[in-house]
C-alpha cells in the first residue's frame, strides 16, 4: 500500500480519474454566481457542493489504489502473455549479448537447434555457419544467409542499445554505457529458395550453333561422302542436346537453333561444353576436322533478349576464331573452348568485300585519322602506314596518332619523316588529333579492338565514322558502333591484313619502297620471322610487298639489337623459372636501364619457347607503373585465355595483358595462380 501510494496516474487515465475534482471547480463558480442571484438558493446550492466533494475525494482515494491494483495486475499479466508468445513464437528467436552468448531462447530456436532451454554457450559454438564479423557492431542491423542441418535460413541480427530501453525506464536509472544486445530471428526460406531454384531452372535458354568451316570441310572430301558428313553432324549435334530435352532446329546448311531449360545449362558448363570436341572426331576421309561455334543468351529478360544475346555471343565467338562457345548474361560474358588454332581461309573474298567497304568510307569523309594501341610495336605502326597510303590514294588529308615512339618503331618512323614526300603533320599526338577531328573524320584503328587499349580513346566518342581492322580475337571489351569491323584472328598480323586489303581498294594503288618496308616488318616481327602463324596468304601478302619494293636485308638491319638490349634479353632468359615442368616464368630485371623493356620481355619470350619441353613462356617487364606480361606458346597450350582471366587478350600462341597497382612478384603470383586454376579446371 505504502509503495502504491508512491505511484502517480498520468496521461489520460489521469485525466479520466480527476474528471470530479476539476468538475467541483466548475460548480463552485456556478456556486458563485447563484449567490448574486438568489443567496438562499445559493446556500442550497453550497450545501450540495459541500457533500459533492466530500464524496468526490472519498470516491477518488478509495477507488485510486484499486485502479493502480488492477494496473499492475494487469501489465503483470501481459508481461507474462508477452513472454509466453515469445516462447511460442513459430520463429526460431534468441538473445544474445554484446559477445555473441546466449541469454534467452524461445522454443523455436530449441527444436531448431535441438538444444534445451538453460543453453547459454555462444551461438557461433552452436551454428558454426554464423562467424564473429556478422554480429553488428557498428551498424545497427545486419543480415546473412546461412545453411544449417540441409536448411536454409535467413539469419537477422539487431542490437538493441541498453541506454535507450533505460531513458523509457520508470524502474531502472540511465547508466553511462554503451552496452546492448542482440536479437536474432532465423527465417526459414528453404522452401521458397527451393521453388524459386525450381522456377530459374525451368526458364529457357536460347542458344546458336554455327559450323566453322562447313565450306571448307566438304571440299576436303569427296562429292559423294558430303551428305554422309553433313548426316553424321547433324546426328551429333541432336543426340548430344536432346539428352537435355532441347529443341534443336535447323536453320540453314552450317547454322541451328537450340531451346532448352537453364538448368541443362549447369550441366553444358560443367562439361566444358564437350559437344565442341566430339564434332572433330567425325571424320569420313576429310582433311578438315569440322569445328562449331556456340552463342547462349541467358537472363537478359525476355525470350526476344535472350535470343539477341545469343546473336551477338555467336559474333563474339567468331569473332574470336571459332570453335568456342560464348555465354553472355545481363552481367557477364563467358567463354569455353577455343584450344585449337584458327584455320586459315584460302578464299579472299571477304577481304575484297571489306576493301571496297573502306574505300567507300574513306571516299565520304574529309579527313583520316590512323591510330593504333598505345606503345605502338612495328605491326600497329606499319599497319597504320599501310591505310595512309590507302587514303592518300584518294587524295584524303590523312593524319597518324602516336604518342611514344619505342625504340622497335623508331628507324621506321625516322624514314618516314626523312623523306620529304610526306608531309610535316603526318604524325600527331593525342591532343593533336582531338584538335584536328570533327564529325566528318574517319577514325581507322589498326592492331586492336578494345577502346581502351587506342592511342587516343577520346576520338572515339567525338568521330561518328569509326573502322576496325585487327587480328586479335575479340573480347568482353570492344568497340562499340563500328561502321565497318574486318577481325580475322586466322591473320598472322594487321600488316597482313592491310596488305591484302590495299590489294583490292583500288586499281590505282601504288605502294612506296619505305612504306613496303613498314608493313613488311609488321608482319616478320608478328611471326618471329615467319615461324608462326603462318599459312599461304601470309607469303602471297609477303610477296606482294616484295614486288612493291620491300627490302629483306634493309628491313633485318633496322631490326639489329643493339647490345645492351641483347645481353638484357639473355638475362631475362638466364633468370627463367620453369613451372609445372611445361611453363616459363621470368622476370626483367628493373634495375637495368633500357629504352623499351616491354619488346625485349616479347622477345625473350620467343626465346624461351626455343627451350626443350616448354610450351608456354612469359616474361613480365615493369614499365610505366604498369606489369606488362608476354605470353608465347607454340601449339599444345592456349595462353589467349590464360591472359584472358588476367584481363588482356590476344591469340592462341601469342597474347599479352597489363596489370596496374601491383608488383612484379604480385604479378607473377597472379599469374601462377591462374594457372593453376585453369588446370585444375579443365581449362588447359
Amino acid at each position: 500500500m505504502k509503495q502504491q501510494r508512491k505511484i502517480r496516474f498520468k496521461g489520460q487515465i489521469n485525466t479520466y480519474v480527476k474528471w470530479p475534482l476539476w468538475l467541483s471547480i466548475l460548480l463552485a463558480i456556478f456556486n458563485i454566481g447563484m449567490f448574486f442571484v438568489d443567496v438562499k438558493a445559493g446556500f442550497v446550492m453550497l450545501a450540495f457542493l459541500i457533500v459533492y466533494i466530500v464524496v468526490a475525494l472519498i470516491l477518488y482515494y478509495k477507488n485510486k489504489n484499486m485502479i493502480i491494483s488492477d494496473l499492475i495486475n494487469f501489465a503483470t499479466h501481459y508481461g507474462q502473455v508477452q513472454r509466453q508468445l515469445l516462447r511460442d513464437l513459430e520463429i526460431p528467436y534468441v538473445l544474445l549479448d554484446e559477445t555473441g552468448k546466449i541469454i534467452w531462447t524461445n522454443e523455436a530456436f530449441e527444436n531448431t537447434t535441438r538444444i534445451k532451454n538453460g543453453y547459454k554457450k555462444s551461438i557461433m559454438t552452436l551454428i558454426p555457419e554464423i562467424q564473429k564479423e556478422d554480429i553488428p557492431v557498428t551498424e545497427a542491423e545486419n543480415e546473412i544467409m546461412i545453411m544449417h542441418d540441409g536448411e536454409e535460413f535467413r539469419v537477422n541480427m539487431r542490437k538493441v542499445v541498453l541506454n535507450e530501453m533505460m531513458d523509457s525506464s520508470d524502474v531502472l536509472e540511465t547508466l553511462e554505457t554503451d552496452s546492448y544486445l542482440i536479437a536474432m530471428f532465423m527465417f526459414d526460406e528453404t522452401r521458397i529458395n527451393t521453388l524459386q531454384r525450381e522456377n530459374d531452372d525451368q526458364k529457357l535458354v536460347v542458344g546458336l550453333i554455327y559450323l566453322d568451316n562447313y565450306d571448307e570441310a566438304l571440299e576436303s572430301i569427296e562429292e559423294v561422302r558430303r551428305s554422309l558428313l553433313v548426316a553424321l553432324i547433324d546426328r551429333k549435334i541432336n543426340k548430344y542436346f536432346s539428352s537435355m530435352e532441347a529443341l534443336v532446329k535447323k536453320l540453314d546448311k552450317d547454322k541451328y537453333l537450340v531451346v532448352f531449360q537453364k538448368r541443362f545449362l549447369k550441366l553444358l558448363i560443367e562439361r566444358r561444353f564437350d559437344i565442341l570436341e566430339d564434332v572433330k572426331t567425325v571424320n569420313i576421309g576429310n582433311e578438315m576436322a569440322v569445328t562449331l561455334s556456340i552463342g547462349i543468351g541467358v537472363e537478359t529478360g525476355t525470350y526476344i533478349d535472350n535470343y539477341e544475346s545469343a546473336r551477338q555471343s555467336i559474333d563474339l565467338a567468331l569473332g574470336r576464331g571459332g570453335d568456342q562457345a560464348v555465354v553472355k548474361n545481363m552481367n557477364d560474358v563467358m567463354y569455353y573452348g577455343g584450344k585449337t588454332q584458327v584455320a586459315e581461309k584460302n578464299t579472299r573474298v571477304k577481304a575484297r568485300v571489306k576493301a571496297h567497304a573502306l574505300r567507300e568510307i574513306i571516299e565520304g569523309t574529309d579527313k583520316i585519322i590512323v591510330m593504333g594501341h598505345k606503345l605502338p610495336d612495328v605491326d600497329s605502326f606499319g599497319a597504320a602506314i599501310g591505310v595512309y597510303r590507302a587514303a592518300k590514294t584518294f587524295g584524303k588529308k590523312t593524319h597518324i596518332v602516336i604518342n611514344e615512339v619505342s625504340t622497335s618503331v623508331r628507324p621506321l618512323m625516322d624514314r618516314v619523316i626523312e623523306t620529304e614526300e610526306y608531309e610535316q603533320d603526318i604524325f600527331l599526338n593525342s591532343v593533336e588529333a582531338l584538335e584536328v577531328a570533327d564529325e566528318n573524320t574517319a577514325v581507322i584503328i589498326v592492331d586492336t579492338n578494345k577502346p581502351s587499349y587506342t592511342e587516343c580513346e577520346g576520338l572515339l566518342s567525338k568521330c561518328k565514322t569509326i573502322v576496325v581492322i585487327d587480328h586479335h580475337r575479340q573480347g568482353t571489351e570492344k568497340i562499340e558502333n563500328a561502321t565497318l569491323s574486318y577481325i580475322e584472328p586466322y591473320a598472322s598480323s594487321a600488316c597482313e591484313m592491310v596488305a591484302e586489303i590495299i590489294q583490292y581498294i583500288s586499281d590505282t594503288m601504288k605502294i612506296r619502297p619505305a612504306e613496303a618496308d613498314c608493313i613488311y616488318s609488321g608482319m616478320m616481327i608478328d611471326t618471329d620471322n615467319f615461324l608462326t602463324k603462318t599459312g599461304v596468304r601470309t607469303f602471297e601478302a609477303a610477296a606482294y610487298l616484295r614486288r612493291n619494293g620491300a627490302d629483306v636485308t634493309r628491313v633485318r638491319k633496322m631490326f639489329r639489337d643493339s647490345m645492351e638490349d641483347y645481353k638484357v634479353r639473355a638475362e631475362i632468359v638466364r633468370n627463367a623459372e620453369v613451372y609445372g615442368d611445361n611453363f616459363a616464368i621470368s622476370v626483367t630485371p628493373e634495375e637495368i636501364p633500357i629504352e623499351s623493356p616491354t619488346i625485349i620481355g616479347a622477345q625473350a619470350a620467343n626465346e624461351l619457347l626455343n627451350i626443350n619441353g616448354i610450351k608456354a613462356s612469359f616474361v613480365l617487364t615493369a614499365f610505366q607503373n604498369q606489369i606488362y606480361i608476354s605470353a608465347r606458346s607454340i601449339d599444345e597450350i592456349n595462353v589467349q585465355v590464360i591472359m584472358e582471366r588476367l584481363g588482356g587478350g590476344g591469340h592462341l600462341n601469342i597474347a599479352g595483358t597489363q596489370i596496374g597497382g601491383v608488383t612484379s612478384e604480385e604479378a607473377k603470383q597472379m599469374l601462377i595462380n591462374t594457372i593453376d586454376s585453369m588446370i585444375k579446371d579443365g581449362d588447359l
